[in-house]
């Protein structure tokens, strides 16, 4: 990967300023990021959904695939950005290229941290496995409406349509769920 920056690769700065605005504070940075976070929930939906259903689980064999999938989730995104940077633009990615790629795709791995926090509670003797797994569902799912009524305030819907949004985001979580339960693995 090259260090150089190209033209394009930094915002530009304000007039009188020494510094221009941080590009990744950006409203569509600040998307992606929400859209890689969102990814990893239903993702994340699936396993915990799967382990959930197991028979016998154990602690470590939870806490090794939430954390795999939001890794490999992670590595793959890193890896499709920065490989498709250089079809993209003609160019390798630069240093804000790279910055980029790793900021929008951490959530990927952040996802992972509230399982695994249940997980360890459960193997402290806080609760059971089974139940720190369904919280860890039903955490996914109320992030998920949380993030649809947030963006239905956001959009200007007002409470009726942000709880609408919420509903519908929470209707897509609980669907991804219910597909692995029928799916009975």
């Amino acid at each position: 990967m090259s260090s150089e920056s190209a033209p394009g690769d930094r915002a530009p700065a304000h007039a009188g300023s020494t510094r221009g605005p941080d590009p990744l504070a950006a409203p569509q940075v600040l998307g992606e990021r929400l859209k890689e976070r969102i990814y990893a929930s239903l993702t994340l939906l699936a396993v915990l959904v799967g382990y959930g259903q197991s028979a016998h689980p154990s602690h470590e064999g939870v806490a090794v695939a939430v954390a795999a999938t939001a890794l490999g989730l992670w590595l793959a995104t890193l890896v499709a950005d920065l490989q498709a940077h250089p079809v993209a633009h003609a160019r390798r990615p630069g240093t804000h290229a790279v910055r980029h790629a790793l900021y929008t795709s951490s959530p990927l791995l952040t996802s992972a941290a509230g399982p695994l926090l249940l997980t360890g509670l459960s193997a402290l003797g806080a609760m059971d496995l089974g139940t720190a797994l369904w919280i860890s569902v039903g955490s996914e799912v109320a992030g998920l409406a949380a993030w649809g009524y947030a963006g239905g305030r956001r959009s200007g819907r007002g409470v009726p349509g942000a709880v609408l949004s919420a509903g519908l985001n929470a209707v897509i979580g609980v669907f991804v769920a219910g597909v692995k339960v029928l799916a009975g693995h």
